[in-house]
């Protein structure tokens, strides 16, 4: 029997290269080589294998990316080699690099992911941007009481709004909910791993649900909005996310429908309210919130590709 080709353009079985690699054959390599050889590999699964392989071999390595360059030349443990490698034959399947080693960034943060929850998007940074400039602008600095003001996360997933925020501006009581109790779990965890436990409260339950009785300064949400019939399947990254947190019906509007109506008697006056949608469905969302808030000022804001990606509800404000 032929051993497996696990050159670059060779699609054989991921286990027969990845005992090739750390076979009874195994000899030193440095960093850069070992790198060079994963990056040749990766380029048939990813479409930044460099970066990839990067990040899983810092992470097998307990080390940063600076200290990969700076050390490039650095031999690899046969026990590090096997770690890394296993890696590897994870990502090549098209699991998402967060899922892999179980952290990802977001705002400066690197949080506890799992296959449970979706992985935080660059994009949502814009909510966390714009919800920290309402807070800011919000704060009355010769006060004489303490000023507290109340964030809700409708969805919380793995907690990266509402740790961010809590993390970032010290005057806010975060609250978040999720239908998905191992998310909320991983929320609490994040929260501790941030010191804002004492300030984050997560809930189990549909939308605002568990927190209707209550009324907010802000309430942000990153809801299912893929159309169903355009979620994509693995290998595909995303497929491997649940779909629980993707699939936002046959227009991608279906969960922000049943969301947009408990709002109005849930925040304060001169509220801000902040959604994320796909670019698509950004007008449909929009007119959706009309709907429910005729007088406030509504606005679609951009992302870092400049394209459509939220929904601003400014409570209160005459529409412009």
């Amino acid at each position: 029997m032929k051993g497996h080709d696990c050159s670059p353009g060779k699609l054989q079985p991921l286990s027969g290269c990845i005992k090739r690699v750390i076979s009874s054959t195994y000899k030193p390599d440095t960093v850069q080589g070992i790198l060079a050889r994963a990056i040749l590999q990766l380029a048939r699964a990813s479409e930044s294998p460099r970066v990839d392989a990067q990040m899983l071999l810092a992470h097998a390595l307990g080390r940063d990316k600076t200290w990969l360059i700076s050390q490039a030349q650095t031999f690899v443990s046969k026990a590090q080699t096997e770690k890394f490698w296993a890696l590897v034959e994870k990502r090549l399947t098209g699991m998402p690099v967060a899922y892999v080693i179980g952290i990802w960034g977001f705002y400066g943060r690197e949080f506890e992911v799992t296959p449970d929850v979706l992985v935080p998007r660059p994009e949502t940074e814009h909510l966390v941007d714009h919800a920290l400039q309402y807070l800011n602008g919000r704060v009355k600095k010769n006060a004489v009481a303490k000023q507290l003001f109340t964030v809700l996360d409708v969805g919380v997933g793995t907690g990266a709004i509402a740790c961010s925020i809590a993390a970032e501006f010290a005057y806010s009581v975060v609250e978040g909910t999720d239908t998905n109790e191992k998310a909320i779990k991983i929320a609490e965890r994040n929260a501790r791993r941030f010191n804002v436990f004492g300030r984050c409260k997560f809930h189990l339950g549909d939308l605002t649900a568990p927190v209707e009785s209550k009324l907010y300064d802000v309430v942000l949400a990153n809801l299912p909005y893929i159309p169903s019939d355009e979620i994509p399947h693995a290998p595909n990254p995303v497929g491997h996310e649940p779909a629980s947190a993707l699939d936002g019906g046959p227009d991608g509007l279906s969960v922000y429908r049943r969301l947009l109506p408990r709002l109005p008697g849930m925040v304060k006056a001169d509220a801000l309210i902040l959604l994320e949608a796909a670019p698509r469905t950004i007008d449909g969302l929009r007119d959706l919130a009309a709907e429910q808030f005729p007088k406030a000022k509504i606005e679609v804001m951009r992302d870092y590709a400049d394209l459509d990606r939220f929904v601003s509800i400014r409570v209160g404000k005459a529409t412009g």
